[in-house]
């Protein structure tokens, strides 16, 4: 079990799966082809799969362990959600990642708060439970913290990540919707990151000193630590996006900060170094 001590806060990874995911051109279109293989030397084989040309990509969750809480950042896939445009993830049936939490230690009546950076169905899936034909919220004494902009922004696009998991925790009155720099406490807040989605936010952690932030998706690959300039796939705005990430690098590299990634390989901590006019993630 990977646990990180931050002052009084313990972090631990609870991954739901790592696997090759999509290639690079295919995730970075508008990135100079010669340019991966420039960077191949470093990312093969733990970032980038040498067979297929995929990136290797986790989906998981940070638990968050203060004096007063116990938090989720973000909730993985999930079981049983729609996901099509991604056949691994669509219905999916697998124990993995509640097995795991459970082997940190707590149970989903534990959670006082979960924590979502954005609404992508792979940070949210958890949320929710199919239970008897009804989605159901998996942590039923936490607050989900969203950020109101988010929570506007994937209520207007209408998919099945809005009615499968967020939706229910809405009904079950377990939704807070906050401002994007919102604080929990003196230890945990929100932080504007869009970009990515209009909502984004990456989550602060501080303790005796220390800090922390989760990044969320302002960046998908430790070759955006070398390139910020490339957009990922999906970023809603490419040009906001990319001065985000920019930002929360240089931000970073000054501070000494401890990133948690969402989607860079195990084991996914790391600080970020100054390399020219660019940045070089280093694993702690």
């Amino acid at each position: 079990m990977d646990q990180h001590h931050l002052g009084d806060i313990v972090v631990t990874r609870i991954v739901e799966s790592e696997d090759p995911f999509r290639t690079l051109p295919v995730l970075f279109p508008e990135a100079p082809p010669e340019d991966f293989e420039r960077h191949r030397h470093w990312l093969e084989p733990w970032a980038l799969c040498p067979v297929t040309g995929k990136i290797v990509l986790p989906v998981q969750s940070y638990l968050v362990r203060t004096r007063r809480h116990r938090i989720l950042i973000d909730t993985c896939v999930g079981n049983d959600k729609s996901a099509e445009w991604h056949p691994p993830w669509h219905r999916r049936q697998d124990k993995a990642w509640p097995e795991r939490l459970a082997a940190a230690g707590v149970r989903p009546e534990d959670i006082d708060y979960v924590l979502c950076t954005h609404l992508h169905g792979d940070h949210c899936g958890w949320n929710t439970t199919l239970r008897d034909g009804r989605w159901v919220p998996s942590f039923p004494n936490a607050r989900y913290i969203i950020a109101k902009r988010e929570f506007d922004h994937c209520q207007s696009l209408g998919t099945p990540v809005f009615s499968e998991s967020i939706e229910p925790v809405v009904e079950s009155k377990q939704a807070v919707l906050v401002e994007t720099d919102h604080a929990l406490d003196d230890e945990v807040w929100l932080e504007p990151t869009p970009g990515h989605t209009p909502g984004h936010v990456a989550i602060r952690l501080a303790s005796k000193g220390a800090r922390a932030i989760m990044s969320g998706d302002v960046m998908h690959s430790p070759i955006q630590c070398a390139h910020p300039e490339w957009a990922f796939v999906s970023d809603r705005d490419p040009a906001m996006a990319r001065a985000t990430r920019r930002s929360l690098l240089e931000s970073a590299c000054e501070q000494g900060t401890l990133v948690l990634t969402a989607h860079f390989p195990s084991p996914s901590l790391g600080r970020i170094e100054a390399e020219g006019d660019a940045f070089r993630f280093r694993y702690t």
